[in-house]
C-alpha cells in the first residue's frame, strides 16, 4: 500500500468522521438555552416583537430562547456584542433596518461589518412607516403634502425619533424624491416627538404604524400614507405613498434574525426553520398584526439579498441628508 493512498485514506476518513460529527451536532442542536439579543431598550417595538416570536420559538426548538437588551449606539452596542461571540449557534441578533443598513453610513466608526461578521438566519418580520400631519396643516393626500411643500420649501417642520433613525431618513428620502424641502426637528424618541405632531407645535412626522395608529383611529393626527408597497392590514383604509402621490417611494422598519459569522449552516438552517415557523403561526401571526407588523419568515439567502439592497438603497440617503454619527 503506498504512502499516497494512505494519505488520501486518513484524509476521506477525517472528512468522514467530521460530517458524521457535524451531522450527529445538528440532530442534538440546540441543546441548552439560545440568547436572542436584542440591540435596544425593553418595552420599544424590536423587543416586543422579538419576546412573541422568542417565545414560539422555544416551543418549536424545544429550548428556551432567552430574549437580553443590550441597548446603546443606535443599536450598534448590541450587535458588535453579537458578531464578537463565539460562532455556536447559541448567541444570536434581533438585527434591524438600523444595525444592519442605516448605521453602516451614519457612524464614523463602526464596531462591526453588517455582511461580513453576521450570517442570516432569517428576515421575520417587516413593520410598515406611516406619514402623519397635524389636522391644521389641511391636507389629506400625499399629493396635496407635495404641492404645499413645493410651494413653501422650508417652510414646514417635520419631528422624527431622532438624527439619523428610520424616520428621519424616510424623510430624508421623501425630500429627495418629491423635490421637496423641510426642516427636520429631531426628538429623542418616536413618543415624544408624536405628541408635539397632535399638539401643533410641528405638523408633519415619519412615524412607525404601531405608534401612530392609535392617534389615527382618535383624530389626532391624519395617516396620509404608509410607506410600504402594499396597504397595511392592520389599516387598510390608508394608501400607500407610492399609489397616493410618490411612485416608487418604499420604506420600513424589519427584524431580523442574525448569528456570528462562522456558525455552522446546519445550526442556521435549524434556527431559520424554527423562525419561519414561529411566525406563521396563526396565533402568533395575529398577535404581530396587532402591532402592524407583517410575517415574513424568509430562507438565510433571502434575507442575505434583503441585506445588500437595504444597504445600497440607505447608504445614498444618509449621505445626502447629511447626518452622521462620530462615536
Amino acid at each position: 500500500m503506498s504512502f499516497k493512498f494512505l494519505t488520501r485514506l486518513v484524509s476521506a476518513a477525517a472528512i468522514g468522521f467530521a460530517a458524521m460529527t457535524a451531522t450527529a451536532s445538528a440532530q442534538t442542536y440546540p441543546d441548552r438555552p439560545v440568547r436572542l439579543v436584542v440591540p435596544f431598550a425593553a418595552g420599544g417595538s424590536t423587543d416586543i416583537v422579538a419576546r412573541i416570536i422568542a417565545a414560539k420559538m422555544s416551543e418549536i426548538l424545544k429550548q428556551q430562547v432567552i430574549v437580553e437588551n443590550r441597548a446603546g449606539a443606535g443599536g450598534n452596542a448590541g450587535a458588535a456584542a453579537v458578531a464578537r461571540s463565539a460562532p455556536d449557534g447559541y448567541t444570536v441578533l434581533m438585527g434591524t433596518v438600523a444595525t444592519h443598513a442605516i448605521n453602516p453610513a451614519l457612524y464614523v466608526k463602526m464596531p462591526y461589518d453588517p455582511v461580513k461578521d453576521f450570517a442570516p438566519v432569517s428576515l421575520l418580520v417587516n413593520v410598515p412607516n406611516v406619514i402623519v400631519v397635524n389636522p391644521s396643516l389641511n391636507v389629506k393626500t400625499v399629493k396635496e403634502l407635495i404641492d404645499l411643500l413645493k410651494a413653501n420649501p422650508d417652510k414646514y417642520d417635520y419631528a422624527s425619533s431622532g438624527i439619523g433613525t428610520p424616520l428621519h431618513l424616510s424623510g430624508a428620502l421623501f425630500e429627495s424624491m418629491s423635490g421637496t424641502k423641510m426642516v427636520h426637528v429631531p426628538y429623542k424618541g418616536a413618543g415624544p416627538a408624536l405628541l408635539d405632531v397632535v399638539g401643533g407645535q410641528v405638523k408633519i412626522m415619519f412615524d412607525n404604524l404601531p405608534s401612530s395608529i392609535g392617534q389615527i383611529r382618535k383624530g389626532g393626527v391624519i395617516g396620509l400614507a404608509v410607506t410600504t408597497k402594499e396597504r397595511s392590514p392592520a389599516a387598510p383604509e390608508i394608501p400607500t405613498v407610492a399609489e397616493s402621490g410618490l411612485p416608487g417611494y418604499e420604506t420600513y422598519s424589519w427584524n431580523a434574525i442574525f448569528a456570528p459569522a462562522g456558525t455552522p449552516q446546519a445550526y442556521i438552517d435549524i434556527l431559520a426553520k424554527a423562525g419561519a415557523e414561529a411566525v406563521a403561526d396563526p396565533a402568533v401571526k395575529a398577535r404581530l398584526a396587532d402591532l402592524s407588523a407583517v410575517a415574513v419568515g424568509s430562507t438565510p439567502a433571502q434575507l442575505a439579498d434583503h441585506v445588500k439592497a437595504e444597504i445600497a438603497k440607505w447608504g445614498p440617503v444618509v449621505k445626502a441628508s447629511g447626518a452622521s454619527v462620530n462615536e
